[in-house]
């Protein structure tokens, strides 16, 4: 289906391309031939059919590509390599489900938390592939709950640890491709990010569940989309609830982090029409990111969030974030807006003083929001600068205001009603 309107623009003027309005996802008729579980010998039995799943994969790929169907019942796995022209499909009430052992995934040289290192891979992994779908309505299971006790349970021993130190594998991992579709599907319970999409170009996610739980374990760093050095990226219609950023831009970390060529721009990224549940930030700049531009979220509905728009800025890292435009929002959020040093793990290295960022051209528009904090905003000179900011048409009720002009250099109010209560 193609919805063309009338034409419209990123923030820097550009025109957003057709490909945004192009919402067609395909029937699993038209994915080639159906590789289904149960006719390989692969049962709801509670086995863990890792070896056996992937030699469907390498012979669908072998045989011209097609596509993996997982049918109705719960089918257990580790990390899964999928190739060219191989696809996935999950059937109503048909759950593809981790293994909760660790050394059911392999440890190799991936990307993650903005740095090329030795980590496990993901449930799903996809690099270097063309058209490659994710579809159907079944779900996709991480089984994370063993992993985040785990976690919770190491930071009691030692509360500095970092989110790599416990092993955790993220949902999905999809990197170097193009033309992405996330269709229809249900991704929940990752033990780390759900889905991360790396170098990545035309991504669409359509009509998807991201999920994983606050309560009563908390699962640690379950993002629902870590957008990672990529461009192209339309998320229409879904549905995000997880214990950590709903929408992250990520792209690199460290004081040379602009000139390592595994770095770069996120750039044309649309999220609209969609709604979230809990999560800590609607929008996420970070906590790895050194450029993103050409950001548009719009038309969606937070039912119960901490932040609406996160700018987490490192003092090791140089950053820009630019062309940001959040409208048509009805929100319950902590922080209406959250700018301020984000030092977590951060590295200096032998560097004295903090490297500059900058934040600029950000809108804010045609918004109601109800919130505990409405300026969650730092001056921070030595480090970054914020300018040529719009906030019109809101309608903010807040506990607390703390709006300072004087923080954001060519700051544009229009029609901005604050209703403060106690």
């Amino acid at each position: 289906m193609t919805n063309s309107k009338q034409i419209e623009f990123f923030p820097d003027g550009s025109k957003i391309d057709d490909w945004f309005y192009e919402y067609y996802v395909p029937n699993l008729e038209d994915l080639g031939k159906q590789y289904v579980l149960t006719d390989y010998n692969i049962y709801s039995d509670g086995k863990i059919y890792t070896n056996e799943i992937q030699a469907i994969i390498d012979m669908a790929f072998e045989n011209g590509g097609g596509v993996i169907v997982v049918p109705e019942g719960t089918f257990m796995t580790g990390s899964l390599y999928f190739k060219q022209g191989v696809n996935l499909y999950i059937c109503k009430n048909g759950i593809l489900k981790g293994s909760d052992d660790p050394s059911d995934y392999d440890v190799c040289l991936t990307r993650i938390e903005g740095e090329t290192c030795n980590y496990l891979v993901a449930l799903i992994n996809a690099d270097g592939i063309d058209g490659f779908k994710i579809m159907g309505e079944g779900m996709i299971d991480g089984n994370g709950l063993h992993s985040w006790k785990s976690f919770w349970h190491r930071r009691k021993w030692n509360p500095k640890c970092t989110n790599k130190d416990e092993q955790r594998a993220r949902l999905v991992y999809v990197s170097n491709c193009s033309n992405v579709l996330f269709a229809n599907v249900t991704l929940s319970n990752s033990q780390f990010w759900t889905t991360h999409i790396y170098k990545c170009n035309h991504v669409k996610y359509l009509n998807c569940t991201i999920t994983s739980p606050s309560e009563p374990v908390k699962a640690p760093s379950t993002d629902a989309i870590d957008i990672d050095v990529c461009t192209d990226v339309l998320i229409k219609g879904c549905y995000l609830e997880v214990n950590d950023d709903a929408v992250a831009l990520k792209g690199g970390k460290g004081i040379n982090a602009d000139t390592d060529a595994s770095n770069g721009l996120n750039e044309r990224i649309i999220v609209e029409d969609s709604t979230y549940g809990f999560c800590h930030s609607c929008l996420t700049c970070g906590s790895e990111s050194i450029h993103n531009r050409n950001i548009i979220v719009r038309r969606i509905k937070v039912n119960s969030g901490k932040n609406l728009l996160w700018l987490k800025m490192r003092p090791d890292t140089p950053q820009l974030y630019e062309g940001i435009l959040i409208d048509q929002v009805e929100a319950k959020v902590t922080s209406f807006i959250n700018i301020n040093p984000w030092t977590q793990f951060a590295n200096l290295i032998d560097k004295e003083e903090c490297l500059m960022s900058y934040a600029k051209n950000i809108t804010i528009s045609n918004t109601n929001c109800e919130c505990t904090t409405y300026f969650n905003v730092k001056a921070q000179d030595d480090q970054y600068t914020l300018e040529e900011f719009k906030f019109d048409n809101l309608r903010i009720k807040a506990k607390l205001n703390r709006f300072n002009e004087n923080i954001i250099k060519n700051l544009i109010l229009n029609d901005v009603i604050i209703d403060e209560y106690n």
